[in-house]
Parts: C-alpha cells; sequence; structure tokens
C-alpha cells in the first residue's frame, strides 16, 4: 500500500523500515510535520502515517481526500489532533496505535519522580560547575508516599504497579473503574478530587478531551499537599500551565515533570538553541530549578516503537484487503462523565 509519513524522524524510518521488511509496503518518510501547507506532498498517497504533532482539522483532510488519501494512520495512542467528524464526512477512516509497551510511558514517569524528589537535575548542574557540596540537596523517599494516578488505563495500571514495588500506596481515579484481578496492583479507588488532595505524587493519565482539558486548574492545585510533585506524561493540555506557575512560584507545589506541554507544538521537536524562545509561558517554567522539561519522550523506546510499526503496518495491510479495522476511531457523542472533570 502507498503510504506517505509525515514528522518522520530517524527512529521512526529505522523502525518501520525493520517492521516493514517482509511486509512490502510502499512508505516514503517525509520530514515535514502535516499541516495546510504540507497537505500537497500527500497527493497521490492511499494513506497518511502521522504523528501527534501534525495537524488534521477539516481543511487538511479535505485537501488529504482531494490527493487522493483514503485512510488517515496515527502512529500514536491519543487522537484529539484529528477532527474525527470531519473525517468521516470526507470519507477517510482514521485508525491509531491503541496500545504500545505501557513501561515506556511509566517507567519514564519513576525517571521523573526520583529525578525530583533526589534534586538530580540540580545536583548535576552543581558538580558540573565543580561544585560538589550537598547542602540543600535534601531529599525524600518514594517508599510510604501516596501515589496519586489519574486515569487507569494500560499506563496508568502499569505505573501503579511500579508505584507498589517502591512500597507506595496507591489512589487512583478513572471514569470507569476497572475490576481488580489476581494480575492487579492493590489500587484504592477514590474520586478525582480526593486523588487530588491526598497524593505525594500525582501523575496524569487522562486522554485529552474538551472534559479534560485543564482539569489540573488553579482550583485543583489549591487541593493539593503543599510538597506534592505533578507528573504529567499524557497531554499538556491536561494542565493549565499559567496556574501551575503560580503554584510553584507561591511553594504550594513542590517540583513539577513536564513531558508533555499545551503550546508544545511551536517548541518541541525543535532546536531553538540559537534563537530567543518566543513562548513567555514555557520560558517561564524553564526557569525553576525545581521542574524538569522533557521534549514528549516518555513514549521513545525500541520496544514502544516496534509495538508502533507493528499495529500500524497490520492497519495498513488490513486496509488493503478490505479486512475490519481493529484500531479504527471514529467520532463519538458527548461522554456521559463529563461533569466527573
Amino acid at each position: 500500500m502507498r503510504s506517505i509519513m509525515f514528522s518522520t524522524h530517524d527512529f521512526d524510518e529505522a523502525s518501520f523500515t525493520r517492521a516493514n521488511k517482509d511486509i512490502g509496503h510502499d512508505i516514503t518518510f517525509v520530514r515535514p510535520r502535516l499541516d495546510s501547507t504540507t497537505a500537497g506532498l500527500a497527493r497521490g498517497f492511499d494513506a497518511v502515517i502521522v504523528a501527534v504533532e501534525d495537524q488534521l482539522d477539516e481543511v487538511v483532510l479535505k485537501r488529504l481526500g482531494i490527493f487522493g488519501a483514503r485512510l488517515v494512520a496515527l502512529r500514536i495512542k491519543g487522537f484529539d489532533n484529528v477532527d474525527l467528524a470531519a473525517a468521516e464526512r470526507i470519507g477517510l477512516r482514521v485508525v491509531r496505535v491503541p496500545n504500545y509497551s505501557p513501561y515506556s510511558v511509566a517507567e519514564y514517569v519513576f525517571a521523573l519522580a526520583l529525578s525530583l524528589s533526589r534534586h538530580i537535575p540540580e545536583s548535576q548542574r552543581r558538580t558540573r560547575d565543580e561544585n560538589f557540596r550537598i547542602d540543600g540537596l535534601l531529599g525524600t523517599e518514594l517508599f510510604g508516599k501516596t501515589f496519586g494516578i489519574v486515569g487507569m488505563g494500560r499506563i496508568g495500571m502499569a505505573v501503579a504497579r511500579i508505584a507498589c514495588g517502591f512500597g507506595c500506596e496507591v489512589l487512583a481515579f478513572d471514569i470507569k473503574p476497572a475490576p481488580m484481578t489476581a494480575k492487579s496492583a492493590p489500587v484504592t479507588w477514590a474520586p478525582l478530587d480526593e486523588v487530588i488532595r491526598k497524593a505525594d505524587i500525582l501523575s496524569l493519565h487522562a486522554p485529552l478531551t474538551p472534559e479534560t482539558h485543564h482539569m489540573i486548574n488553579a482550583q485543583r492545585l489549591a487541593l493539593m499537599k503543599a510538597n506534592a510533585i505533578l507528573i504529567n506524561t499524557a497531554r499538556g493540555g491536561l494542565i493549565d500551565t499559567a496556574a501551575m506557575i503560580e503554584a510553584l512560584k507561591s511553594g504550594k507545589l513542590r517540583a513539577a515533570g513536564i513531558d508533555v506541554y499545551e503550546l508544545e507544538g511551536k517548541s518541541f521537536d525543535h532546536d531553538l538553541s540559537n534563537r530567543i524562545l518566543a513562548d513567555d509561558v514555557l520560558a517561564r517554567l524553564l526557569t525553576f530549578s525545581n521542574v524538569v522539561v522533557t521534549p514528549h519522550m516518555a513514549f521513545l523506546t525500541e520496544e514502544a516503537l516496534k509495538d508502533i510499526a507493528d499495529t500500524t503496518l497490520s492497519s495498513l495491510t488490513s486496509f488493503e484487503k478490505g479486512e475490519v479495522l481493529k484500531s479504527e476511531v471514529k467520532a463519538r457523542p458527548k461522554p456521559e462523565f463529563a461533569n466527573v472533570f
């Protein structure tokens, strides 16, 4: 099947080329992001393979349809960057990668949590300046702490299992709490605000929807413990960043580990080292010594990339053969749980 991949990194091309070796799809890899100015690159391709930074609004989708595309394949789990209702009207099918190694993100959560709780970024900055004093680097242990998780899908469950391994009490919220099984981590289900109020470390794993947008706002930040750490590896829009900055300034929030940012499309995946950062909010966030910001890379492991390539190529094959698309996503009505957030 003739396909074009936008926003291609070297690791994307390498993983897809390996996975496609014995399958034989015709994939063209291009570096530009997909938007209204680059959609013309898709002319003559049956499928468009895209990532989180690609723009798939109605204008772009219409152009893809005109240029001959019949399938949009998201090589990510989330689909908040796609106008699904417009895709259905235009006749474009949309598939995603609903599952890849949950431990890629789950382990990264603890990389951030441990870095912040033990002041590793600050200690590294000091030693690079040949300052080997340890005053001011007093940390805290994860053992015995309450680990709050918002969103208990496969990644949230993996986070819960690891947190239990550290000796944490896990307090979790999900709109549909899953029944516990013998393989489940011992989790205590609680309402959202209770999880936020009691967590020493709060980790977000909810999808971004109109209902969850800025679910962590000034009011909910005020509920958090004074010494709490906030971790976000899900979607940047879950947090009101300006409100989080105020909580950090006032000392209400101890630290934050941020792998996703609401306006990341303007900065993440770009080398801006020789330019002035135009995003004042992000620039302010980067000044805090108790904040770790990474460029949306929690998923980036060899294992996860293999899963992503395998699932995407399988969807291309199924579409080509006229089979059921197991990973298809469609526009859905407003969730019945909207008022929960």
